[in-house]
């Protein structure tokens, strides 16, 4: 019986200097793994290759010193945590985490102090999103750290983020999600895409991936790709009436709602860019494909139901993760649906029905 090889695509060649190194090859794609075949360190870069990616500042670097930086990230690439993770966002995370580990890698992580983590987001203070996604990365590996008992404090927990001055992506309102529509006229791709995300919440990733399997009856159901291997979340939503002759229109045989012309499923990235262009068309510079899970999350805080009711639909798995969009819902709305509420309250009552420390007053009180 042949024994099935580890680390499948890695194959072994001897360098200039009679060294035997490890290389990734798939189609075109080549990475270079280094000669210290089975380490930590080794299954780490063999695990970015198979996601297409290639470790920088390898060579002359595979002897790993112990304790430090480099020997943090090998060990957290091996953990749960970062296993759990979806392939979206281990890319994201790493591309963070190896501009640190290239400058970085060799420095021992017990010298690391809290004037260093500030420094290390000060490199990053003209884009406030990037630094303050470096401190979250840092976070998550100094918890790491903690956890093998490499150090006793977090420097990286009680560091403030930087206020992001335009509070991320730009939240759709009513006039904008017009304004796309009267654009982008029924039955045409930039139509159908805009009424996918806008009436699922879904992500530009969950709608490159939404196709007649995830019908049944006359409800909407998936399992959300950014959580799918950490919490499992799933998305159980009835059709909403504005989405369902949209959807009718669909080839009966589609794969996926937004596939490609020639049957395939579109890209996330590919759809990415197609929004620009079709944002770009309707005079709407400000406005993304992300900007459609605020709108959605905007329209139901506005129509005033509970952080728990929201959650069901965008998929987030806490109220305080949505609570950024609740707060771009216009106030004035919430301030009439209040009053209108308390408007059919009953009248204020008699004393004698009120709670008992106001109704029993003391007449020593009175004299």
């Amino acid at each position: 019986m042949k024994r099935r090889r580890q680390f499948p695509g890695a194959t072994p060649y001897t360098d200039r200097h009679g060294t035997r190194r490890w290389r990734f090859r798939k189609g075109g794609f080549s990475a270079e793994l280094g000669k210290d075949y089975g380490s930590d360190d080794f299954a780490a870069r063999y695990e970015a290759a198979m996601q297409g990616e290639k470790t920088r500042g390898l060579i002359g670097a595979e002897r790993t010193v112990p304790l430090s930086f480099d020997a943090l990230v090998a060990s957290y690439y091996q953990s749960k945590e970062w296993l759990g993770l979806g392939d979206t966002t281990r890319r994201s995370y790493r591309g963070v985490i190896e501009a640190m580990r290239v400058e970085h890698g060799r420095k021992r992580i017990a010298g690391l102090k809290r004037r260093h983590v500030k420094a290390l987001m000060a490199e990053k203070a003209e884009t406030p999103a990037a630094a303050n996604n470096r401190l979250k990365r840092l976070r998550q590996l100094l918890d790491h750290a903690l956890d093998l008992e490499w150090i006793e404090t977090n420097p990286a927990r009680g560091v403030k983020m930087y206020e992001l001055p335009q509070g991320g992506f730009h939240t759709w309102d009513e006039g904008e999600i017009v304004r796309f529509l009267d654009v982008h006229a029924p039955g045409t791709l930039a139509h159908r895409a805009m009424m996918l995300m806008l009436y699922t919440g879904a992500s530009r990733k969950d709608a490159c991936a939404l196709g007649w399997g995830n019908i049944r009856g006359h409800r909407l159901i998936y399992r959300r790709g950014k959580t799918v291997k950490r919490t499992g979340i799933v998305i159980d939503i009835p059709l909403h009436p504005d989405l369902v002759p949209v959807l009718d229109a669909c080839p009966s045989d589609a794969f996926t709602f937004l596939q490609t012309r020639q049957g395939a499923s579109r890209s996330p990235g590919g759809l990415g860019k197609e929004m620009r262009k079709w944002c770009d068309a309707a005079d709407l510079p400000d406005c993304a494909s992300h900007g459609l899970r605020k709108g959605i999350a905007r329209r139901m805080a506005e129509l005033g139901l509970s952080g728990p009711q929201i959650i069901a639909v965008t998929g987030h798995k806490t109220i305080s993760e949505v609570q950024p969009y609740i707060d771009k819902a216009d106030r004035r709305l919430g301030g009439e649906q209040a009053m209108k509420a308390l408007a059919g309250t009953k009248p204020a009552q008699t004393l004698a029905n009120h709670p008992e420390r106001f109704a029993k007053i003391s007449p020593k009180n009175l004299k």
